[in-house]
């Protein structure tokens, strides 16, 4: 049987939950997922576990705190003007706690997503950001079944 290399594109079934146990993807009723590994379509501590793995196989493993997603750093939690928002996006979108929001990159060629914690108050333009990964800091399970391995 064939097995998972560090540049393998696999075919397979996967559920990826948080600690509460709720599925935040979860192929196994849909079609498969294809994709390549170290292409950064799953977390490097995820890519680990999956090389070494049979073709057909079927697991489910841990992943500590912090092990997927890296730890939360309270520095990527920001006050960003909402003018500078509008400057670069939709001069009318109204904005509440609990949005994610699309940042352009500085180059412009893509974007990166945070989560609006707070708003200012109405006297101040400028929401508090939360650019960690949703997942950041918090422990994981991951199941995949191996379809196929090339």
């Amino acid at each position: 049987m064939p097995q998972v290399q560090a540049a393998s594109f696999l075919t397979l079934h996967y559920r990826l939950s948080g600690p509460d146990g709720s599925d935040i993807v979860n192929t196994f009723a849909d079609q498969p997922a294809t994709l390549s590994l170290g292409s950064g379509q799953l977390a490097p501590a995820i890519e680990a576990h999956l090389i070494g793995m049979e073709e057909g196989t079927r697991q489910r493993f841990e992943l500590p705190a912090g092990a997927a997603f890296g730890d939360r750093n309270p520095d990527m939690v920001q006050r960003v003007k909402f003018s500078l928002l509008r400057q670069f996006g939709d001069p009318h979108e109204q904005y509440s706690v609990g949005d994610v929001v699309q940042f352009p990159t500085p180059d412009g060629r893509g974007s990166f997503a945070a989560v609006l914690r707070e708003v200012g108050p109405s006297d101040e333009d400028w929401g508090l950001f939360d650019f960690n990964h949703p997942l950041a800091g918090q422990p994981v399970s991951f199941e995949v079944q191996l379809i196929g391995v090339l």
